[in-house]
């Protein structure tokens, strides 16, 4: 069985928390098509949706405190950190009775590809996936491109073994968030609530992720609510019936509309100067270095 496990932001900290909910319903309706019915998923949050969940579906409360109280809706790197790793925790928590062999992570706006169950359920005994090659898609432009190091960029990208997470046999999902921060230890920082470095931290521990052989997840960006603030620029792909097929993202935007947005002058222009950037900026920082070398020789 395949456990999804995935964490709502406080609804404090979020612009606007009806929006977020709406993410999400897409996001589950992505899990709900899956072509295989061995998985249960477990949000995690302070609020429930309010919406009904889909049937193996379940919401665990907790009552932790919002990571960001000054700095606005986003929370800084160790608060979005201790957030997002303790609700994952309880996650698992929740996850354990239904003695699941497979853990997903993922983002609560992200979509995962239909056929991933029904992939990892034929594969017992691996030591787990990670998704280095996705798709990356923004709503606002209703379109979407490839992006390698997918698991560098985006969360919803690592399928491992429940029994790497070393859950606490002796915690509840009623623990309270400094016990899970204890409980876990370095596992909650390094794979639970953030992601980048987590296939060299697997590797360090003797774990060895192999890549999936197809795109399995798309990271969905441009969305107002993504703790990157991430957005898409230049020339890239209209919706078409792969993604919907294979991801369940759908769009009442007008093809017209849609196509405008994904290949009009604006996104040529910003693809033309993406590629400017890059064939000026090796001679623009050799120039910099050469220049501070300079001030440098001058100042002694």
């Amino acid at each position: 069985m395949m456990a999804f496990i995935t964490s709502m932001r406080h609804p404090d900290n979020a612009d606007d928390y009806a929006y977020n909910e709406t993410l999400l319903s897409a996001t589950l309706a992505s899990l709900e098509q899956q072509t295989s019915d061995d998985y249960i998923v477990i949000i995690v949050g302070n609020r429930a949706p309010s919406f009904p969940l889909p049937q193996r579906t379940r919401f665990v409360e907790v009552d932790f405190e919002p990571p960001a109280r000054v700095n606005g809706p986003h929370a800084d790197r160790s608060g979005f950190v201790k957030d997002k790793g303790t609700k994952i925790g309880a996650g698992l928590l929740a996850a354990r009775e239904h003695e699941p062999d497979w853990v997903m992570i993922f983002d609560a706006d992200d979509f995962v590809h239909r056929d991933l169950v029904a992939f990892v359920e034929t594969r017992p005994g691996s030591d787990g996936w990670v998704i280095d090659r996705g798709w990356i898609y923004s709503r606002s432009r209703n379109g979407y491109r490839r992006q390698e190091a997918f698991n560098r960029t985006c969360g919803t990208s690592y399928i491992i073994p429940f029994d790497a997470y070393n859950v606490p046999p002796d915690l509840s999902i009623h623990s309270t968030q400094e016990a899970l921060l204890a409980a876990y230890g370095d596992v909650l920082p390094n794979i639970m609530g953030a992601h980048r470095n987590a296939e060299t931290w697997h590797r360090a521990h003797g774990r060895t992720l192999r890549s999936l052989p197809f795109r399995g997840a798309v990271y969905h960006v441009d969305t107002g609510e993504n703790h990157s603030g991430k957005a898409l620029a230049g020339v890239i792909r209209p919706l078409d019936a792969q993604l919907t097929t294979d991801f369940a993202i759908t769009s009442d935007r007008p093809r017209p509309s849609t196509i405008f947005a994904c290949l009009g002058p604006k996104s040529i222009g910003e693809s033309i100067w993406m590629l400017v950037k890059r064939l000026l900026g090796p001679a623009y920082r050799a120039v910099r270095r050469g220049t501070h070398g300079t001030a440098a020789r001058h100042d002694g």
